[in-house]
């Protein structure tokens, strides 16, 4: 695995990524009927009440922040820890009844496949056992206009749902019973928005924030929305696994979040709707990264919080990870070493703005980002 930034103009065309028809089938069957779902995960609960009475949520972690961030490498590293449990890419679609579909999928499974690049193009190899962001479709199967533009998706700590909040405590308890582990580790790019009531769900809760040089990061960002658009353009099941596994960022769906200004929402969609996706980008860029800043005004939640920034994870990679595996309160356990020999920086691209796209990039987000150290 290797840290790398990937370029604005993609090198030929690439197919779509194949959506397997029993993914396709089931994952339309929760789209449907969340309640369903909902209903089957509580009696799933209640049938392993002797198995997971005792598992507690100690410590959570969340890895959150904006796509193309370095999210997924830090989840890939952290996943690696025997004390962690994540969600995986076996888990979906019906992520919400864990035990149930993971035993359908040991019965039904005949292979190992081969690890394989993921959807992304960005040399990251998965298998269905690799560490994934799944737990989206929880907060949108209780929540269903969580993306919708006009609704305020900001969860503070004043948020109260003690139904969604119920669940969510057993589901994890059950993820951590399935997998043998002591530790949740979530990665949700839309809990960014959450940092306090999560907070308030579990006080001893640890954050992980990646942010990134905004120049690059929304060159990065470009270049997998017009990978996504193109593949779901050509294959209509792309989009709606997309759709079905809560990832708004890029494609046919993209969908800027409100987060707690509806009027940034408008602007940044609108900004893409006239073709200014530079300038969309880099208001989108700041509002998200520019909400996080005003959070960590609240001392707790700062000290519960470790922002890490793109370039110091890639020029000093070992020591990056000493810090968030400090933060976390996880022990080494050989991984420091891994970081050391398998990331670097990226090398083979620049991102081809223009100077007029340079300075307006510049113009929307230098003073956020002169908050995070980046001038």
């Amino acid at each position: 695995m290797t840290a790398a930034a990937h370029a604005v103009r993609p090198q030929g065309k690439s197919p779509p990524p194949e959506i397997d028809p029993w993914t396709h089938r089931f994952g339309g069957l929760l789209e449907r009927y969340p309640r369903f779902w909902i209903g089957l995960g509580n009696q799933e609960t209640r049938a392993l009440n002797e198995r997971i009475e005792k598992v507690t949520v100690d410590r959570p972690i969340y890895i959150a922040g904006l796509a193309r961030s370095g999210s997924t490498i830090l989840l890939e590293l952290l996943a690696r820890h025997p004390d962690t449990a994540s969600h995986r890419y076996r888990d979906f679609p019906l992520v919400l009844t864990p035990w149930l579909w993971n035993w359908f999928v040991d019965r039904a499974g005949n292979r190992q496949p081969e690890a394989a690049e993921r959807a992304h193009r960005d040399r990251i190899k998965v298998t269905p056992e690799s560490p994934e962001a799944f737990e989206e479709v929880i907060w949108m199967a209780f929540f269903r206009d969580l993306h919708d533009a006009s609704t305020n998706t900001v969860f503070d700590k004043n948020a109260h749902h003690p139904p969604f909040e119920t669940f969510y405590r057993d589901h994890i308890r059950k993820l951590l019973a399935l997998r043998g582990a002591s530790r949740y580790l979530s990665k949700g790019n839309y809990n960014v928005a959450r940092l306090g009531y999560l907070k308030k769900l579990f006080p001893d809760a640890r954050f992980v924030v990646p942010i990134r040089d905004p120049v690059w990061h929304i060159a990065s960002l470009m270049k997998q929305h017009r990978l996504f658009v193109a593949w779901e353009s050509e294959d209509p099941r792309v989009r709606a696994h997309m759709r079905r596994s809560g990832h708004f960022e890029f494609g046919l769906d993209r969908r800027p979040p409100n987060i707690g200004d509806g009027r940034a929402a408008a602007e940044i969609a609108q900004l893409w709707e006239d073709g200014d996706e530079v300038a969309g980008w880099a208001a989108h860029w700041a509002s998200v990264y520019g909400h996080v800043a005003s959070q960590l005004d609240d001392p707790e939640l700062a000290a519960a919080t470790l922002v890490v920034r793109y370039e110091d994870l890639c020029s000093d990679p070992g020591a990056m990870l000493a810090a968030i595996l400090d933060h976390c309160a996880l022990a080494d356990d050989g991984l420091v070493e891994t970081t050391r020999a398998t990331i670097s920086a990226p090398t083979y691209y620049e991102p081809s703005f223009t100077q007029a796209e340079r300075q307006a990039i510049s113009d929307r987000t230098g003073a956020v980002a002169r908050l995070f150290g980046y001038g």
